[in-house]
Order: structure tokens, then C-alpha cells, then sequence
């Protein structure tokens, strides 16, 4: 279970250049709030790679990401991950009890709707991204759309962090990755 095999198996089932970016958004949070809990950031960077790897191929909320799942399971990736996966859906009845499983749900929306933002800047770059602006899109309904701000409040919520707090410290994690990101 290295970064590569999680890449590998990342591309071989996301072709869409997007939903890729997103994982590895999802990775680079992921792996920032695992260094600030201490907790071991190479796993925890492998459930935001992995966390939406068969949405592409399988959309359906009967299919995802109960199918990954059961390739994850079969390419022998441990119980504790697959369950983190399991959990950033709320449809698949799996609750979120772990600080990876609390953490995951946290960033998956907002770091779609961080990059959403940050391509709307004039520089298109994630680094100037103020939380203030963030709070002031949210509140536009048409603004990516797609995106649960409620998933969004209520992650930080689980999480234990002020929003304004968990948003500056995921702007700050996916800064440091902004090149691989395009923003």
C-alpha cells in the first residue's frame, strides 16, 4: 500500500482530470491534519486519494463506494481505511467514529468548493483564497452548486474546528500543493 499502487489505482479508474485534482486536494488535507494531529500522513494521504476512486465508473449511490470497496478489499487494503472511505457518504449507513473517518468528511466538500473558488480568482490561485470570501460564496446557491454547504459546516462541526479555523487550514494544506493542483 504505497502512494504509487494508490495512484495507479486512482488512474485506472478516474480518467477525468478534475476528479482526479480532487483526490489528490482531498490527499493534501488529508495529510495536513494528519501531521497536526500526529497521526501517520501516508495512510491518511491514501483515503483522500482513494476516497472517490470508483465514483467515475460507478456514480450510482448503490454503486459508490460500495464497489471500491470491494476492490480495495480485494487488493487487500486494510479494514480501517475502507471504512473511512466508507463513511465520508452519509447514504451507506457506516458513522464516523475515527479522527481519519471525522477528518475525511470534513475536507471532501470543501476542498471541492475551495478549488471551485479558487478558479474564479484572477490569478487562479489557491493561496489567495481568503476565508471571507469562501463564507461569501457559500452563501451564493448557484455558486458550484453540486457542493453541500451543510456537509461543509457540519464536517468542521464533527471535526471540533471553528469553520472559519478549518477552512484557513485547508486553504493552507492545499497551498502547499497548488502546483500538482493547477491553482
Amino acid at each position: 500500500m504505497t502512494r504509487d499502487d494508490a495512484i495507479a489505482l486512482l488512474h485506472e479508474y478516474t480518467e477525468s482530470d478534475s476528479l482526479r485534482k480532487h483526490a489528490y486536494a482531498v490527499e493534501g488535507a488529508m495529510r495536513a491534519y494528519a501531521e497536526q494531529y500526529g497521526e501517520d500522513a501516508e495512510e491518511w494521504g491514501l483515503v483522500g486519494l482513494l476516497h472517490d476512486f470508483d465514483y467515475e465508473k460507478h456514480p450510482a449511490a448503490d454503486e459508490h463506494p460500495f464497489v471500491g470497496n470491494r476492490i480495495l478489499e480485494e487488493r487487500g487494503y486494510p479494514e480501517h481505511i475502507r471504512r473511512a472511505i466508507m463513511s465520508h457518504a452519509e447514504y451507506t449507513g457506516v458513522t464516523r467514529e475515527s479522527l481519519m473517518e471525522k477528518t475525511l468528511f470534513a475536507v471532501d466538500e470543501l476542498c471541492g468548493f475551495l478549488m471551485a473558488v479558487s478558479y474564479v480568482r484572477p490569478d487562479r490561485s489557491i493561496a489567495s483564497v481568503q476565508v471571507k470570501s469562501v463564507k461569501k460564496k457559500m452563501k451564493d446557491k448557484g455558486f458550484a452548486r453540486a457542493v453541500s454547504r451543510e456537509d461543509m459546516l457540519r464536517g468542521a462541526e464533527e471535526l471540533g474546528v471553528p469553520f472559519e479555523e478549518h477552512v484557513a487550514f485547508t486553504i493552507a494544506g492545499l497551498t502547499r500543493i497548488s502546483e500538482s493542483l493547477g491553482v
